[in-house]
């Protein structure tokens, strides 16, 4: 049985796409364009499962949402092992693969979202609230290129989930609250080489036809509503 990606356009869910590419895991695709007024998933995606966010994926009478959770299943039961993706626990940089995989979502995600949030919601630049999270992403981004500094990627010497799970903050989140990538030049370098990889090629290709990857520094234009 095939597992089936819904994926969200131009939303996180390219990151599951992205994984099934890489370790080659068959799975069908299906489609779903945001709602043009609110950017926000359609009635019929929102009733595929209770949580209503992309990613969604469904493996026969399995129906998963959350893109940690989609992934820990798919590594457990389709992945190879061991997969290039994911380093042995006696690898030497096994831990700092660990800690950047949980900081995409744990921290820089976090941070990203609630600049956005903040930005929507047209808080006053000089709102101390407003500032504290500027700050937090500003040093989450630090920390990001810091690493890259010091490692072609997040994980060690090699690609790893640690990569895949953090682009997507630094690339299509952009288009919802557009900002540049200048301060963090080794982020720049290693978006690159990201984009240099076919597994991802394939996967925005598929996901988002006709949509450019959000790689370069400059900052993006924003998505628009109908």
């Amino acid at each position: 049985m095939t597992i089936i990606i819904h994926h969200l356009q131009r939303s996180q869910s390219e990151r599951i796409i992205w994984l099934c590419e890489e370790l080659g895991i068959p799975y069908e695709l299906k489609l779903y364009t945001r709602d043009k007024h609110t950017l926000l998933a359609p009635p019929e995606y929102k009733a595929l499962h209770p949580s209503g966010t992309a990613p969604i994926v469904y493996d026969g009478p399995i129906h998963l949402a959350e893109t940690d959770a989609i992934t820990d299943y798919l590594l457990a039961k389709y992945a190879p092992t061991p997969n290039a993706l994911v380093p042995a626990p006696t690898a030497p940089n096994f831990a700092d693969y660990i800690f950047w995989r949980h900081f995409a979502n744990g921290t820089l995600g976090p941070a990203t979202g609630r600049v956005m949030m903040f930005a929507f919601a047209q808080v006053d630049a000089a709102n101390p609230v407003g500032l504290g999270v500027k700050a937090r992403f500003e040093n989450a981004a630090r920390m990001v290129d810091d690493r890259l500094a010091a490692s072609k990627w997040l994980g060690g010497d090699e690609f790893s989930l640690a990569d895949l799970m953090t682009v997507w903050h630094l690339t299509g989140l952009r288009q919802f609250n557009p900002f540049e990538l200048t301060p963090w030049p080794h982020v720049v370098e290693w978006l690159k080489r990201v984009g240099e990889r076919p597994a991802y090629r394939r996967a925005m290709e598929k996901g988002d036809p006709g949509f450019e990857p959000l790689l370069g520094a400059g900052k993006p234009e924003a998505i628009r509503r109908g």
